[in-house]
């Protein structure tokens, strides 16, 4: 196999094959934010559970305040509060002919009121002009009782809330495969769900190789350069859904390398290591996890492979450990590890997550650029690009060199050349993944 040239789809088909979807588990509402439901949520109780007011006014009969206005205004007696949290009025009284409540945005409708007057419609009980708010009940208590002069008619329903009108007994809240985010958890939180099934977010060991990388705040030395990679892909990890863990650089040595990878297993999911997995002589990831594998499985072990693509030539995958492990092996230099990155390792992720759509969002688009852009036969190219939506473009950033780090942080899309194009004459069409 070691002479074979992969396709990026055969490998992402393989490493899909491959990776299966966590196993569902109980989880309280905080904790299963970012995570994907497994079934469909069907709802209980309806939202709201009752008629309520949606502002702070006057329960009131429509008959009475027909015609009313600021120098006719309806003259209501007040026979109570109705607080959020209330029954209603108390005793179970009724609103009768004649009558209004005092009520409060989310309190329950009274028996015998049809509708709201905002307290801004009347004096507020003052006697004077029209309020802009009420009183405290703490300060003016008697506010709950009195009279209360109301200066312009309601229709029916005016203001109120009707019960069941977000949503009712037997509706579908959520699908099976929606990830919970802040809206979702507050939908079930508000339905009466204090725990959901859903798939746990995956848990991802990120590791760079390298003798020469040292950690951001060192003081770099002779021939060492900082670590970036660990960093980038960790921070890559998270954006996807996963939980992510960054090691240290390891140096080159495979029995260290080996070990490393072994003591991490026990918080892993997925384990991605960038680095050491090209033809040098120092590229120990081949060498360390020759040995980590677990060929008792099926399709079990480390499998480096080269692929027909630039950048990310050479990548590695296969399953480690005695709990039959993912590993994603990367290349070193930063572009190519955050390209195969997106191409491989996020899908892998938003797999074990339980989605179905793993990809990111591709679109055809103008190239907008100076000269023709170039291609190696028989590779598909991913370069760097910025998007614009409104006008259909999408502009080159950097060169092709899978070192520039600087323009990668200015892209937003990877501009794919196909194996069959060589030369991409500005004003033609590419296709465009989308990255935010």
């Amino acid at each position: 196999m070691s002479g074979t040239i992969w396709s990026v789809d055969e490998h992402l088909e393989d490493i899909l094959a491959a990776v299966k979807p966590l196993e569902p588990i109980e989880l309280h509402l905080p904790d299963a934010q970012g995570c994907v439901l497994v079934d469909d949520v069907v709802v209980q109780v309806a939202l709201p559970p009752f008629d309520n007011s949606s502002m702070d006014g006057y329960a009131v009969r429509i008959s009475d305040v027909e015609g009313a206005s600021e120098e006719f205004p309806a003259v209501l007696t007040v026979i109570g509060d109705v607080a959020a949290g209330d029954g209603g009025l108390p005793d179970g009284r009724s609103v009768g002919p004649g009558e209004a409540a005092r009520i409060m945005t989310g309190a329950p409708l009274p028996a015998g009121a049809e509708a709201v007057v905002p307290v801004e419609w009347t004096d507020g009980g003052t006697g004077a002009g029209p309020a802009e708010s009420m009183r405290a009940h703490s300060d003016a208590p008697e506010g709950a009782s009195g009279e209360v002069r109301v200066h312009r008619p309601v229709k029916p329903r005016a203001h109120v809330r009707a019960k069941g009108s977000d949503v009712k007994p037997g509706d579908l809240a959520l699908r099976a495969g929606s990830v919970v985010g802040p809206p979702q958890i507050g939908l079930l939180a508000a339905i009466g769900r204090s725990t959901v099934r859903v798939r746990p977010r995956p848990r991802v060991v990120v590791l760079s190789t390298g003798s020469e990388l040292a950690q951001p705040g060192e003081e770099l030395t002779g021939g060492r350069i900082y670590d970036s990679n660990s960093f980038a892909l960790t921070a890559a990890a998270r954006d996807a859904g996963a939980i992510a863990y960054r090691v240290p650089a390891v140096a080159d040595d495979a029995e260290t390398l080996r070990a490393t990878i072994e003591d991490q297993l026990i918080r892993a999911d997925i384990v991605v290591t960038t680095g050491g997995v090209s033809v040098g002589a120092y590229d120990v990831v081949k060498e360390a996890l020759s040995s980590v594998g677990d060929e008792d499985a099926a399709g079990g072990g480390v499998d480096f492979r080269k692929l027909a693509m630039q950048p990310g030539k050479p990548q590695g995958f296969g399953s480690i450990g005695p709990e039959h492990t993912p590993l994603l092996a990367l290349p070193g230099n930063p572009v190519s590890s955050y390209v195969s990155f997106e191409l491989f390792v996020r899908p892998a992720i938003l797999t074990l997550m339980g989605l179905e759509d793993v990809h990111r969002p591709s679109v055809r688009a103008t190239l907008d650029t100076d000269a023709a852009l170039s291609s190696p036969p028989g590779k598909r190219q991913f370069l760097r690009g910025t998007y614009d939506a409104e006008a259909g473009t999408v502009t080159p950033v950097g060169g092709p060199g899978s070192h520039l780090i600087a323009a990668l942080a200015q892209a937003d899309a990877l501009i794919v050349l196909p194996e069959d194009v060589t030369s991409a004459e500005p004003g033609t069409e590419a296709e465009v993944i989308l990255l935010r």
